[in-house]
């Protein structure tokens, strides 16, 4: 296997950099956001058969019953459709695992060729990268045919949210293969919890057509988009949420990045990359 990115994977990703990705989004989020009857009874009943969604796990399976396209996105799922498995550590989301593993220093592997620095991720913050120096982490991937909540991996405690603006380039595998750092450029939320074995960092990073992202102690983050780092910073204990309750969710799909410490947490050996995985399976142990 090539140790850089191939020709064919630069190519593949040009478009990308040419077209105008703030417009679509917005024009994206606008879209999904808009009531328009039976128009939107039929863009969802085009969806779910164009990615095989499984209605029979909705909490709400009538497509007809959702006035816009984004109240369909969001859906939740019968409470019995997920259940947690007793594990420390649990999948926050639906999707496919993209990589995971040790960070390396303070490198986390992004694709062949493609690493990108802890620092970059949380928004330059090194006192807050420090603590994931040799770490673990785990990049997983939300398909348009995945249920779009995030829950909580473990119990944690809020301390603090960055909203750090970037680019929104797609962060499907294609992309990931051919965009250096990509996860670390795009916009993306941090949220910084404490648990009882040390801070852990969710990272909510959006993408092209990703009309916003939220969290369920702030609602919407973004948009307004400034343009500049935006932080909140929470007082211990006032937010804190227990093992697979929600903290948020993509309108319209992308991917989370977690960071852990080192010597705090072991994977499952089954998760490795490409791999489906569900809400609430083990994703790893204590250490």
């Amino acid at each position: 296997m090539s140790s850089s990115p191939s020709f064919s994977d630069r190519l593949a990703v040009l478009p990308q950099y040419l077209m105008p990705k703030q417009a679509l989004t917005a024009f994206a989020g606008w879209v999904a956001d808009s009531q328009w009857g039976g128009a939107t009874t039929g863009i969802i009943n085009w969806f779910v058969k164009r990615y095989n969604v499984n209605m029979m796990e909705a909490a709400n399976p009538d497509t007809a019953s959702y006035k816009s396209f984004n109240e369909f996105f969001t859906r939740p799922l019968k409470a019995s459709s997920r259940p947690l498995a007793t594990a420390a550590y649990v999948s926050p989301v639906d999707g496919a695992i993209s990589q995971c593993g040790p960070i390396l220093g303070d490198q986390v592997f992004q694709a062949k060729g493609h690493s990108y620095s802890t620092r970059a991720l949380v928004g330059g913050d090194a006192a807050l990268a420090a603590h994931f120096q040799d770490g673990e982490f785990a990049t997983l991937y939300l398909s348009p045919r995945d249920y779009h909540r995030i829950h909580m991996p473990c119990a944690g405690r809020l301390t603090r949210m960055i909203h750090v603006p970037g680019d929104l380039f797609s962060v499907n595998p294609t992309t990931a293969c051919g965009v250096p750092g990509l996860f670390a450029r795009n916009e993306r939320v941090v949220c910084v919890f404490e648990s009882e074995h040390g801070p852990f960092v969710m990272v909510l990073v959006g993408a092209t057509i990703v009309g916003s992202m939220a969290t369920v102690w702030h609602g919407v983050v973004n948009p307004p988009r400034p343009g500049t780092v935006r932080e909140w910073t929470y007082e211990m204990g006032s937010i804190t949420l227990a093992q697979g309750e929600e903290m948020g969710r993509f309108l319209l799909g992308s991917t989370v990045v977690m960071l852990f410490p080192s010597g705090v947490m072991r994977f499952n050996p089954d998760w490795t990359p490409t791999r489906p995985i569900v809400m609430g399976e083990a994703m790893g142990s204590l250490s």
